[in-house]
């Protein structure tokens, strides 16, 4: 179950409120008394705060009228997960919710929510300090790892690395049609390589140069080599990592995206590239090259193709509950 909270004119909750009522898939709703200050400008009168449960699995149907209703406009819609401020709830008793949730078809864990999605891609399309610091880290140890040639430096590079949250939005945006987040998420994703790997070079160039390494170290490492040896497996296991991490993304397992990050090769491949584009190591730096490319590939092929399967299947449900909404 969800808890939603909507915040509007008295006017429209009452409307609002009216509506829900004919839906199975709520619970537990109640309309506090209004607030005494006036809303903004236009607003239309004193606002009032309706709290009520939602069955996961029919919350693109709710939060499609509410926007129908402008709440946006006027107000705020507000989603969480039910009594999530310190500690995940163990149980929630309540017959209501109960039925609401029976009420939904399909099981609450395969319920996707769209509008927070959406608002994830957002943020994620948006470089920040904190991603190009992350993918920085990760870069670099993924450079001690090839130098060293140690399995656990790279698998540590992998979960450091931030990389999978623009390919997700990314996916998102072909998938809904929200081109306008292709770009910033596309330049955000390849300019944080292209920067990384630009910084790493000449870090590494830099140690190379005093004496800190030597060409043999930084081209040789038989447990590492696979991050310069592309093949049919990367973009298989690319395309496996890529549907696990946008499953683990909409049904809210975020403990699965960990499996996702030690199984694709991208940040050490750009880790490998500024590692050996400063020894000149010219044929490994383009053989990591496309072995990122081959991983961004198919991570791109399987996030959409995922995204668009469940988009499908969450219309079908919607339709599924509004026509029983409707025979009721």
């Amino acid at each position: 179950m969800l808890s939603v909270r909507v915040t509007a004119p008295i006017d429209l909750v009452e409307r609002i409120e009216r509506e829900l009522d004919s839906y199975p898939t709520t619970a537990n709703m109640v309309r506090l008394p209004a607030a005494l200050e006036p809303v903004a400008p236009g607003g239309g009168g004193q606002r009032c705060l309706l709290l009520f449960d939602l069955a996961r699995e029919d919350a693109n149907n709710v939060m499609r009228m509410l926007r129908h209703h402008g709440v946006p406009t006027v107000g705020s819609v507000t989603i969480s997960e039910p009594l999530v401020m310190i500690s995940e709830p163990l149980v929630i008793l309540s017959d209501a919710a109960s039925d609401a949730e029976h009420a939904a078809p399909g099981h609450p864990a395969d319920g996707v929510l769209w509008a927070q999605l959406a608002d994830h891609a957002r943020e994620d399309a948006r470089p920040s300090w904190s991603f190009f610091a992350f993918l920085m880290l990760a870069t670099l140890i993924a450079g001690i790892g090839r130098l060293l040639d140690q399995p656990i430096l790279i698998i540590g590079a992998m979960v450091v690395g931030p990389e999978f949250a623009p390919i997700a939005a990314i996916s998102y945006a072909i998938v809904r049609r929200r081109t306008g987040l292709v770009a910033p998420a596309l330049a955000t994703l390849l300019g944080g390589f292209a920067g990384c790997a630009a910084v790493a070079w000449a870090v590494w160039a830099v140690l190379y140069a005093v004496g800190v390494f030597t060409l043999e170290q930084a081209t040789t490492g038989p447990l590492t080599e696979f991050i310069i040896a592309p093949d049919a497996w990367s973009f298989v296991i690319a395309l496996l990592a890529g549907i696990a991490g946008v499953l683990s993304l909409t049904s809210s397992k975020s403990s699965a995206l960990v499996g996702v990050f030690i199984s694709i090769t991208t940040v050490p491949a750009v880790g490998t590239i500024g590692l050996t584009l400063a020894v000149g190591a010219w044929d490994e730096a383009l053989s990591a090259l496309v072995q990122l490319g081959v991983n961004l590939a198919g991570l791109f092929v399987a996030g959409i193709a995922t995204l668009w399967v469940q988009l499908h299947v969450s219309r079908k449900i919607g339709a599924r509950v509004a026509r029983t909404r409707r025979l009721s």
